[in-house]
This record gives C-alpha cells, sequence and structure tokens, in this order.
C-alpha cells in the first residue's frame, strides 16, 4: 500500500492504490461543488416561484390602469349653432271650447240720464249652469270640466280657506312629561300582581324571567301598538298582552304643554313563587 501524506483527504484514501482514472474519483472531486451550485439553482427558482405571481399581477394591473383625464365643464365649448337654419316653429294654439256665461256687472253710480235699460239679474238656475261675466255667450254645456283655470290652480282667491291635509300624529319616544299609569309606578306594579295570571305551560316547564313590552300612549291615555320586543315563550307573551290591553287610561305625555302619542316600554316580571 503507497504511503499517504498528512494532508490526505478523504478521497486519497479511499483510492489508495486504485485506479483514480475511474469516473467516481473525479465525480467525488467536484460533488461539494456541484451540491452548491444545485442549491443556489434551485434557491433562485424557489424565490422566483414565489414572487412571479406578485411580478405578473404589477404588470397586468399596470396595462389595465386607463390615463385619467380631467375635463372642465365650464371650457366645454358650446354646440355650433346654424345662423341659417331657421328656429323651431312656435305650438300651435290649443282652441278650448265656449264656457256658458251670463252677463251680470257690478253696480255702477251714474247720472239719470246716463242709466241704461235695467237687465234683470240672472236667476239661480242660470248661475248653476253658466259662469258670471261681462256679457252672456252661448258655449258648450260641457265645457265647465274639460277647462281649468291655471290660476285656480295654482293660487286660492283672496280670502278662501284652504284646508291643508291633516298629518299622522307623530309618536314621541322622549317628551317633556312623560305619560304616568293612574296613580303612578307603584299602582302599575300592584295593577300587574293582581291581574297576571302565570301560564300554567311555563308553570309546568319551570319557565321564569322578564318579558319586555313596547306600547303607544295615546293622547287620551288609551293604549295602542301593544307589542312584544322580547318574550318567554310558553304563554307568557300572550298573558303580558292581555294585561297591558286591559289597563285604564293612562295620564297622558306632554310635549309644549300639549298631549301627543308617547311610545313607552315595560318589562313584566314572571316569576315562580
Amino acid at each position: 500500500m503507497a504511503e499517504l501524506s498528512p494532508n490526505a483527504t478523504l478521497d486519497d484514501i479511499v483510492f489508495a492504490d486504485r485506479n483514480k482514472a475511474y469516473g467516481a474519483f473525479s465525480l467525488r472531486q467536484g460533488y461539494r461543488a456541484d451540491v452548491t451550485k444545485a442549491t443556489l439553482i434551485g434557491a433562485a427558482l424557489f424565490i422566483l416561484a414565489m414572487f412571479t405571481p406578485s411580478i405578473l399581477s404589477k404588470f397586468s394591473a399596470a396595462e389595465e390602469e386607463a390615463p385619467m383625464v380631467e375635463v372642465d365643464l365650464m371650457k366645454i365649448p358650446p354646440p355650433p349653432i346654424d345662423p341659417a337654419e331657421p328656429p323651431p316653429p312656435p305650438p300651435p294654439p290649443v282652441e278650448q271650447p265656449k264656457v256658458n256665461t251670463v252677463k251680470f256687472l257690478p253696480p255702477e253710480v251714474k247720472k239719470d240720464e246716463e242709466v241704461p235699460e235695467e237687465t234683470p239679474p240672472p236667476t239661480v238656475e242660470e248661475i248653476k249652469e253658466a259662469v258670471v261675466a261681462n256679457k252672456t255667450v252661448e258655449g258648450d254645456p260641457n265645457a265647465n270640466e274639460l277647462i281649468v283655470a291655471p290660476e285656480a290652480v295654482a293660487a286660492p282667491s283672496k280670502g278662501a280657506v284652504v284646508e291643508a291635509a291633516p298629518e299622522p300624529e307623530k309618536v314621541f319616544t322622549v317628551v317633556e312629561q312623560q305619560p304616568e299609569f293612574p296613580g303612578g309606578t307603584s299602582e302599575m306594579y300592584k295593577y300587574l300582581g293582581k291581574n297576571i295570571k302565570y301560564p300554567s305551560a311555563a308553570s309546568r316547564a319551570n319557565v321564569s324571567g322578564r318579558v319586555f313590552m313596547s306600547f303607544v300612549v295615546n293622547t287620551d291615555g288609551s293604549i295602542q301598538d301593544v307589542q312584544v320586543l322580547k318574550g318567554l315563550g310558553f304563554g307568557c307573551d300572550e298573558e303580558a298582552i292581555r294585561v297591558v290591553k286591559a289597563m285604564p287610561k293612562w295620564k297622558p305625555g306632554k310635549q309644549s304643554g300639549r298631549a301627543v302619542r308617547v311610545k313607552y316600554n315595560l318589562p313584566i316580571n314572571f316569576q315562580l313563587e
């Protein structure tokens, strides 16, 4: 066996007294360099695969973005007008049917010689079928239904009373003076304790808790719009609605000294003894 130098590598030891011209020796000598190259190439490919989608999305977004153009509407020139083009003709006049009128002029003070022959005033039957005017004209009897004077529609005559449509009364949630049960809150809870009948289904199921009610106290103190905001079931909700609807009239709430409709929330307790 050939003597090995102190600085001999593992390859020198393995291939001592062997044919180093064989391909395995050259492969082992370039193994580290090949592994390093493969690692670097693999890492580069991995990084490229990770960032490829974001790079492609940036390029596609840049291609899709259309250029923004600011337009000032005040600087847009008006459309060209051809001076040779004639203006459009006016709309044809609408001929309205004639209305029956009856001559009836207000009295006027004149001298005796200037007073013309007296004309009797129209009768009630004539006024029903005609319109009072300064002369008598025979017209279409159905014209009153077809013609509506624009000034009569636009504005009422002086001194006429225009009735506005009644607005539904607003329901307040907070007012200056809240509605109150007759006798106060203590009397209200006494009323609930005397009149509530525990439902048998809730008693058998051992159900207890609160039913949150909502109702509206009208201007006369009556109760309306009774609703269950949060119930218990087992007949407790129906019993709470029945007791609230059977309440006597409350003292109505007031806003600016006037009775108003107020929404009131009331929790009703159902507790097994």
